[in-house]
This record gives C-alpha cells, sequence and structure tokens, in this order.
C-alpha cells in the first residue's frame, strides 16, 4: 500500500535511540516510504542516522536537542520550519520509562514529567502554526503502563497518562483546523533497552517466557517494526478519518480476555 508519504516532513521525537528501538525503525520506515524523516533527540548517534537516512532521502536531517529543554525545542523547531517551511506530522516518541517511585524525590519526578510528557507538548506548541498550514497529524507514543500502572515509576506513569489526556484534548482544541491527533500505545515490545533489562536478570530468559506467555496473540513479544509499520498508517491520508483514538499494537495484551493464556 502507498501511503503517500512522498515528500512528507515528518518530525520524530526520540529517533537517535539505538539500532533496532521504536524511533530507530520509524525514521527508517519513514524513508523507505519516500517521507522526509527529521530527527530530533539529544544523542548524537542522530547524525550517524541522518547520513544512512539520506541516502534513502536526501532531504533526511538531524537537530541534536536536550527534550527536557523548552528552550533548546523552540530552537530546533525554528531551524527545522527555515529548511523546510513546513511540517506534515510529528510523532513524539520519546520515552524513558526511569524508575521515577513513590519514594523518589519531587525533583526526580519532575525531571521524568519533563523528558516524558512536557516535550510532547512543547514540540506541538512550537510547531503549531506549521501544523496548522499543513492539517499536520500529531502521533504520541504511549504505554500500557498509563492504563495498568506498573509499580515503581510513579513518574513514567503519570507523564504516559498525561499524553493519553493530551492526544484526546488536542484532538478537540484541533479539529478545527484538520489536524488529527492520536495515540499509540505500546505493551510489550522486544527493543535493545528491553534486551538490556533482560539481561540484566538472572533468570532472563525464564522471565522474557513468562512475559511472552501473558501476551495472546502468539505469545511474543511486538517488534519495533509493527510499531513503525502502524504509526505511519496513523498520520497518513489512509487514515484520515481517526482522530482522538487510542491505537494499541500489543497483541491483546491490555484488552484480551485472560482464558486465551496458556495453562499452567
Amino acid at each position: 500500500m502507498d501511503l503517500n508519504l512522498k515528500n512528507k516532513v515528518v518530525v520524530v521525537t526520540g529517533s537517535a535511540g539505538m539500532e533496532g528501538s521504536i524511533g530507530h525503525a520509524i525514521i527508517f520506515a519513514l524513508a523507505t516510504e519516500g517521507a522526509i524523516p527529521v530527527l530530533i533527540d539529544r544523542n548524537k548517534r542522530g547524525f550517524e542516522y541522518a547520513k544512512q537516512l539520506q541516502k534513502i532521502h536526501s532531504e533526511s536531517s538531524f537537530y541534536q536537542t536536550d527534550l527536557t529543554d523548552a528552550s533548546q525545542i523552540e530552537d530546533a523547531i525554528i531551524r527545522i520550519s527555515e529548511k523546510y517551511g513546513r511540517i506534515d506530522a510529528i510523532i513524539n516518541n520519546v520515552g524513558v520509562n526511569d524508575g521515577a517511585s513513590l519514594e523518589s524525590s519531587i525533583d526526580d519526578f519532575m525531571d521524568s514529567l519533563r523528558l516524558n510528557l512536557v516535550s510532547f507538548f512543547a514540540v506541538v506548541k512550537f510547531a503549531l502554526p506549521l501544523l496548522k498550514k499543513s492539517k499536520g497529524a500529531i502521533l504520541n507514543i504511549g504505554s500500557k503502563v498509563a492504563l495498568t500502572g506498573q509499580g515503581g515509576t510513579s513518574g513514567y506513569a503519570a507523564a504516559k497518562g498525561g499524553v493519553l489526556g493530551l492526544t484526546r484534548e488536542w484532538a478537540v482544541d484541533l479539529i478545527g483546523y484538520g489536524i488529527r491527533s492520536n495515540a499509540l500505545i505500546i505493551a510489550e515490545c522486544y527493543t535493545p533497552a528491553y534486551e538490556t533489562w533482560i539481561e540484566s536478570l538472572e533468570n532472563g530468559a525464564a522471565k522474557l517466557n513468562s512475559i511472552k506467555n501473558t501476551i495472546p496473540l502468539e505469545s511474543r513479544m511486538t517488534t519495533p517494526e509493527e510499531i513503525a509499520n502502524t504509526a505511519l498508517f496513523v498520520i497518513s491520508n489512509k487514515s484520515s478519518h481517526t482522530t482522538g483514538q487510542f491505537v494499541f499494537v500489543d497483541g491483546g495484551y491490555v484488552h484480551l480476555d485472560r482464558a486465551l493464556l496458556p495453562s499452567k
């Protein structure tokens, strides 16, 4: 299916994660579809990704930005505006489950909100004039933690809950401009960070198998490529009458009957 994303300028935050991360999968899927991925992240590996992407689409670019700093976000959006003159879609992908728990300091909690929630607001706020011109799309990458809780991660849970609230609020706020706002919710996706966590456990293999057995569809983890494919569809005009929605790419993890799970 041609998603009609050719030469669309798509800003992706948190897009310089490790190779195989969700952000990495999204930006390369965008370039393959003919879109122009614009990377915003603080990690300098974004420079190398931009070079690789430019071999697929020469207009791809990277703006090294601390997403906890609103002034740096504003500067990045200004520079993007100067280079391209438009933004057709934003994928707010940055997210770190940083373990800021109820036992953590207020500063740690606020730091978690700044990265995992306030950055979403700042990117959209500063890009809004360009989104209005393009009747663009907003896609916020969310987490099942906002709906299920997890334990020991108050900052991340609060932030991801806020992301869902912003998604619906923006859908209402911006409907008059033809701007769509949706969220994509992930449960158990096998990323390099997830693999690092599994490998840190004494019984990692057993833990991974136990997690897989809680996923109703095929008893397996979601892949970053599956997240990327759905993300591209939701921002595209093939999804032109979808707004204010929470799209779950989780193999039925959050909603389906537990009776589907393998018996012990």
